[in-house]
């Protein structure tokens, strides 16, 4: 039976490159896209992206959307501090739920697979894959599966119903999301799960907290493969 064909939405994050190397192995990836929407991390992002997606041998595209920084006040892009070290708790769901409104961008994933499920029909695929998970949808309610269901309603009609949202990780936490991508052999170091444009993932903000916590409950030693980048 021939596989499914996907466009894969590579930030180079934890989910999505994990997504990306899941789909590699599962479906035919046609495509792997990149949004820089003037996020702080965005050139760092773009490198490791492009670096993913080369070693699957996966064709890879970068959309220009700088233009969010007209309708949006996250700290991703306008400059504020984003919120890391001791001003993180990502053991805390109310203190989470704060930090989150400092990193929220207004549809930020409903615009991103719109955009895929364009190339994806034009491409002929079936499938848009993001990199979503449980343990972020609790703060960040477009990382849901129902969020997903819902646009696969949309997509019906917006694409003759030709194109599916799908999400190999939308039940899991990074920490499962780690275990499968080790099997995997898939490459941490060239991931960028940082918000910030370091040389370095900075280790402070929240989202390489979480990473960091899920690599250690793997044995993985953050420090190690920060050193790799």
């Amino acid at each position: 039976m021939e596989k499914q064909s996907a466009v894969v939405l590579l930030s180079s994050g934890l989910d999505s490159s994990y997504n990306l190397y899941r789909a590699a192995r599962d479906l035919t990836v046609r495509l792997a896209l990149t949004f820089n929407y003037g996020q702080r991390a965005a050139a760092r992002e773009v490198v490791s992206a492009a670096r993913l997606a080369k070693a699957l041998n996966i064709p890879h595209q970068v959309i220009d959307l700088t233009w969010f920084r007209d309708f949006t006040k996250t700290s991703l892009v306008n400059g504020s501090a984003i919120p890391s070290g001791g001003a993180v708790a990502i053991h805390d769901h109310s203190r989470s739920l704060e930090t989150a409104k400092a990193v929220w961008v207004p549809n930020r994933n409903g615009i991103f697979l719109n955009i895929a499920a364009g190339f994806a029909e034009g491409l002929g695929c079936s499938l848009v894959i993001p990199g979503f998970n449980v343990e972020e949808a609790s703060t960040f309610p477009d990382n849901s599966q129902d969020f997903l269901d819902s646009l696969d309603n949309a997509f019906a009609f917006s694409t003759g119903g030709r194109v599916k949202t799908f999400c190999f990780s939308t039940a899991m936490n990074k920490v499962e999301m780690v275990r499968e991508a080790i099997a995997l052999q898939m490459p941490f170091a060239k991931s960028w799960p940082c918000y910030l444009d370091g040389e370095k993932w900075c280790g402070a903000c929240e989202s390489c907290q979480r990473f960091k916590r899920a690599l250690e409950a793997n044995g993985l030693n953050f420090t190690e493969l920060q050193n790799e980048v």
